[in-house]
């Protein structure tokens, strides 16, 4: 249960901070209009997330029976996160160059998330795997991945409006490559047991 947490944590806090459409529209948002402008694109994965998990385990609940889709899932998703762990190691730094965008944040963020295929690539290879294995007739375990994952997805978001609208040279400094340098290493090791996983199920 424990480690469901930290995984929660890790996937949750990579997804909050790596570039991405949602994470350009928050930074737009809030250099055009403040840091207020910016936490409503934060919280907006918690209005279009719901409906991309229930797909991801009604889908992942017909396949349950086939170990051996299940495995090539697993490997996928191992390859899904080793992609993420790449992304974070070139990350060079968060642009300030950005075209300023309207108000109405919040339901922008929602459509950019929405329409994002990253969100559903990682519940139906990381996320609901996860999930599906940890659930063993108690909802606690993937319910602790699921509340550390979204509490520092957008917490994490909270924090970059906040920095980006007090203090931009945040957005551009060393601290957020540090950050986004240890995640990625973490993303290897979460990665790795995915293959494993994976290579298991193929040979059941």
């Amino acid at each position: 249960m424990f480690n469901l947490l930290i995984a929660g944590i890790t996937l949750g806090l990579y997804s909050g901070l790596s570039p991405g459409p949602l994470l350009i529209l928050l930074i737009s948002q809030t250099l055009k209009h403040g840091y207020r402008e910016g936490i409503k694109v934060a919280f907006s994965p918690l209005i279009t997330d719901l409906p991309i998990i229930a797909v991801s385990l009604l889908f992942l609940s017909f396949v349950a029976g086939y170990s051996s889709i299940l495995g090539i899932i697993s490997i996928l998703g191992g390859l899904f996160l080793l992609y993420m762990a790449y992304e974070s190691f070139k990350t060079r730094e968060l642009t300030e160059d950005i075209k300023a965008e309207e108000p109405k944040s919040l339901k922008k963020g929602a459509t950019v998330n929405f329409l994002n295929p990253a969100p559903y690539l990682f519940w139906i290879t990381v996320g609901g795997p996860l999930i599906i294995n940890a659930y063993t007739g108690s909802i606690l375990a993937p319910l602790m991945f699921i509340v550390g994952f979204y509490v520092l997805l957008v917490g994490s978001k909270i924090v970059l409006a906040f920095a980006a609208g007090k203090s931009r040279e945040f957005i551009t400094g060393k601290p957020y490559l540090y950050i986004m340098r240890i995640l990625g290493a973490a993303l290897v090791i979460f990665a790795l047991y995915f293959f494993n996983q994976g290579v298991h199920l193929l040979i059941k």
